[in-house]
């Protein structure tokens, strides 16, 4: 039981409500008993109070009374919700028959309280709709994370000591705790999505959701229905009206990745939410107001985007506040065999399969290849390796040449490294051949994590 209560309290401690009523002595009572409670609570004496502050901002509950002078509250629900409003309600009413109770369904009522009641009842009732709203913005996330094959572990730290990520680890933790948005860089593959989630899990939005978009793979005639919501009829098949995606992450964290693949509309969109936190679902007339941390990233370079015309100046310079640069893989080389590691571990109990026996020879051709396809390619050849019982180095190729002149350090790391895949991790052979001593073989391979 005080495992319920304290949910319930933490519920109510960033709820809005709002009180709608015609008698003082009612709203009274309401107010007094949820203030002290809630994030925030406001009262209405009739329906044309309560659009003025509907409109003005967004309500997680309502309690509405039934019966009031000029129209019935059940009436003007059905309005409200014609029109888009998505706000919870509670309907309060001293006259309770059948037909109320089908009526109050049908209108969208999430709950329904006979007066008189006690204060402990309507907090119960506002506690029990802050619930089901939550459990279903978690069910419609989960949902669409199996419809987009996006479901599945998901790393929320970034893994590795070199100083490359050292570095973006230190600035994402020192970012972490504002609303600022951050804008990721980085090619694909390079843990975009990842440092997001690190951003997040060290945010004091953690306990709230964090909904991951990618912006190119939803059609652009949609995306603006997908990320704002819409009302019932807004386009072809809309039978009914749903919360946009931007909604359901409310006091969470956005991360829109591919940000350059927005239409000029949603550009537009989306600029207006980052400057006053306001979207209006499409087919609508009610703006919604919203808490988010948005991360925002792209694998193409977004000044490139707005000279050619395809990005929003403003835009940019509205998201570009902080910037990050995830490096590449081939950056920060001394992480690659913690990777390929953690990988074997994971993939091997999620796919039942053995570990396997990672040679001197197999850790040689992981750090002497340049990964371009960078973390997504080491996971899918660690995916491989265990599903054939072998690790298939031969796919790995030979170091790319080039006509940039390497650093001294780099080619000597290359051709150790080299010798020891061709003489199968035998060192000694490989000292003689390179003419160094063995123990400079030892000390550069601890060095490199062999």
């Amino acid at each position: 039981m005080s495992e319920n209560r304290e949910e319930t309290a933490s519920l109510l401690s960033t709820a809005s409500v709002l009180i709608v009523d015609d008698e003082p002595g009612m709203r009274h009572f309401m107010v007094k008993t949820l203030r002290p409670l809630c994030r925030a609570v406001d009262e209405a004496p009739d329906t044309e109070a309560a659009e003025r502050l509907l409109a003005a901002r967004q309500y997680d509950v309502m309690v509405l009374d039934n019966l009031m002078p000029g129209r019935k509250g059940l009436d003007w629900l059905q309005t409200q919700r014609d029109r888009g409003g998505f706000t919870d309600t509670i309907m309060i009413t001293a006259y309770a028959d059948l037909q109320t109770a089908i009526e109050a369904l049908r209108a969208g009522v999430s709950d329904f309280l006979l007066k008189p009641f006690r204060s402990n009842q309507i907090l119960n009732a506002v506690g029990r709709c802050l619930e089901l709203a939550r459990l279903r913005r978690e069910n419609f996330l989960l949902r669409r994370e199996l419809e987009t094959g996006a479901s599945g572990t998901r790393r929320r730290e970034l893994i590795g000591q070199s100083p490359a990520i050292a570095e973006v680890r230190q600035i994402l933790e020192r970012v972490a705790p504002l609303s600022t948005p951050v804008l990721i860089m980085g090619a694909s593959g390079s843990g975009k999505e990842v440092a997001a989630r690190h951003i997040h899990c060290h945010s004091g939005r953690s306990g709230a959701p964090f909904v991951a978009i990618q912006c190119g793979a939803i059609p652009a005639d949609m995306i603006e229905y997908e990320l704002f919501g819409h009302a019932a009829g807004a386009f072809p098949g809309a039978r009914s009206g749903r919360e946009g995606l931007l909604a359901s992450a409310s006091g969470g964290t956005v991360f829109l990745d591919d940000v350059s693949e927005l239409g000029a509309n949603a550009q537009t969109a989306l600029l207006r939410v980052l400057e006053d936190g306001v979207i209006r679902p499409i087919g609508t007339e009610r703006d919604i107001q919203l808490q988010l941390r948005f991360v925002i990233a792209s694998t193409r370079p977004l000044q490139k985007a707005v000279q050619e015309g395809r990005f929003r100046e403003d835009l940019l310079f509205r998201i570009n506040v902080i910037e990050v640069r995830m490096p590449a893989l081939k950056e920060r080389s001394s992480d690659i065999l913690e990777l390929a590691e953690l990988f074997q571990t994971e993939l091997s109990a999620a796919l039942n399969l053995p570990r396997l026996d990672m040679t001197s020879s197999v850790r040689s051709a992981m750090l002497r290849h340049d990964w371009p396809g960078n973390i997504r390619e080491l996971q899918n050849f660690i995916e491989r390796a265990l599903i054939f019982g072998r690790f298939p180095v031969e796919t790995l190729g030979p170091p790319q040449t080039g006509t940039e002149i390497a650093p001294l350090e780099d080619i000597e790391r290359r051709e150790i490294l080299r010798a020891l895949q061709a003489l199968d991790g035998n060192r000694s052979e490989a000292a003689r051949r390179l003419g160094v001593s063995r123990k400079t073989i030892d000390r550069k391979c601890a060095a490199w994590g062999l």
